[in-house]
């Protein structure tokens, strides 16, 4: 009765991405992007997937999965970013993803990310990803913040907003930000 469920595909790299528009009825973008990455690289693909499988930007959804550290004072927000860049360390260890960091003039820190994770350097990894490179990459903020900075990131490319959310303090705060990203 309802039909075929649609497809939504994932990717990175330019290749699957542009697979992604041309077969798939909507795309999750990976936590691990910046807005200037996603219009210079990712959107292109996109819009070149969709031009080869014939159809229109309007049929295809996009779901935008952001990393966020919230909290409700300056203390929890850097708790909650640190947990952040322990995310983001990771990420920027793997060689798929090094494309997001060579876009900002991080690539380097790529190669140093996947040595430091072969040898269990963990927590030493979250330190290299400075305050910068996390905000090209991630939100942070009181809710109210944060929830201001994601409307005006994902805002006229992105149907869809998936949070990545860090915050252990206080659990009202996911629903204050959900309330105030609407």
């Amino acid at each position: 009765p309802h039909g075929p469920p649609p497809l939504y595909l994932a990717g990175v790299g330019p290749r699957m991405v542009e697979v992604c528009g041309e077969v798939g009825d909507g795309f999750f973008v990976h936590p691990f992007h910046s807005p200037e990455y996603l219009a210079a690289e990712t959107l292109p693909a996109i819009e070149r997937g969709l031009a080869k499988g014939g159809r229109k930007r309007e049929s295809f959804e996009i779901s935008c999965q952001t990393i966020v550290a919230i909290g409700s004072n300056d203390e929890e927000i850097q708790q909650a970013r640190q947990k952040a860049k322990g995310q983001l360390s990771f990420y920027g260890s793997t060689p798929a993803y090094r494309g997001v960091l060579d876009h900002h003039g991080y690539g380097d820190l790529q190669e140093e990310l996947n040595r430091m994770s072969k040898q269990g350097q963990w927590l030493e990894m979250i330190t290299r990803v400075d305050d910068e490179l996390f905000d090209l990459l991630a939100v942070s903020g009181t809710p109210a913040q944060a929830a201001e900075k994601l409307r005006k990131r994902n805002a006229g490319f992105a149907e869809r907003t998936t949070l990545m959310l860090y915050n252990e303090t206080d659990p009202e705060a996911a629903q204050d930000l959900i309330r105030g990203a609407r």
